[in-house]
């Protein structure tokens, strides 16, 4: 009988503590009301990756006790998703080339099980979609991929309207059954905001047969830290190359003016975007 007493008595508190965890729901969702109508009229974006991942962050880093951090970044994914579809529809472009292919996976542990998808079969789709705005957000293949087509080239114009690069996939560990390792980028119409542990994507114009050793030094002279050097596309009058960077940039960073300064080897550079650096696994464990 005691025993039946004090299960209820915890049952109870825990229906008083869903409430209080309700309410503090309603009220956060009358904030981001108020929040969309300062937006209503503005330019203001109605995704704020930085902010988001700040968000993430900073809860992971306060979490104690058993309750799985991966399960409370679903929860606060989930979160964020539903309090921006309060501001305006939300829905993502995905790259999927065939059945299985796991990135439709990766756009719903990240932007809600809720958020309009539509997958497309090549990853040139997946930037239109984005670039005409029929989607918000597209999730791209990692460029290094075998087989996939160059869709980083396409950002390389100069029109203001081309998607950016502004996160990286999955962001707070693979979600179950998705340990495979995959990965991928989202591009949208927004820039990257800077969130103190970020990497920056840059394309770089050069004369012809440049070796990655004289990139990394002609890099490494204009103040850049390459932390990757992703991929190359040959032609005869000039090469292309995606390279990862450490720490954020934007387009009119002085590091960027001094690496065409010269125009040998590089010819051009262009600001593709960033990400905030997904957490590690050691920032995941217990």
């Amino acid at each position: 009988m005691a025993f039946d007493k004090s299960l209820d008595k915890l049952r109870s508190e825990i229906d008083r503590l869903d409430d209080e965890l309700h309410n503090v729901l309603m009220k956060r969702a009358e904030v981001v009301e108020r929040i969309g109508a300062l937006k209503e009229g503005s330019q203001q974006v109605l995704l704020r990756p930085g902010r988001e991942a700040e968000i993430v962050r900073r809860i992971v880093a306060r979490h104690g006790g058993r309750f799985p951090k991966q399960t409370l970044i679903r929860i606060w994914r989930e979160l964020v998703s539903g309090m921006c579809a309060i501001q305006g529809q939300v829905s993502a472009a995905v790259f999927m080339p065939e059945r299985g292919a796991g990135y439709l996976e990766l756009a719903r542990d990240h932007y809600g099980s809720y958020t309009a998808t539509t997958p497309l079969r090549s990853a040139g789709q997946v930037v239109r979609a984005v670039a005409e705005g029929s989607a918000t957000v597209g999730i791209l293949p990692m460029p290094d991929q075998e087989a996939v087509e160059p869709w980083w080239i396409s950002l390389m114009g100069d029109s203001a309207d081309l998607p950016r690069i502004v996160t990286k996939l999955p962001f707070g560990g693979p979600g179950l059954g998705r340990g495979d390792g995959l990965e991928a980028l989202v591009v949208a119409r927004c820039s990257a905001e800077p969130t103190g542990y970020d990497r920056s994507w840059v394309g770089i114009e050069t004369v012809p047969d440049v070796s990655r050793a004289r990139l990394r030094s002609v890099l490494a002279a204009a103040g850049l830290e390459p932390t990757e050097l992703a991929a190359t596309q040959r032609s005869d009058d000039s090469w292309l190359h995606l390279v990862e960077i450490a720490g954020p940039l934007t387009s009119d960073d002085r590091r960027i003016s001094r690496l065409v300064e010269r125009r040998d080897p590089v010819l051009r550079c262009v600001l593709l975007g960033g990400y905030p650096v997904p957490l590690a696994p050691e920032d995941l464990s217990e």
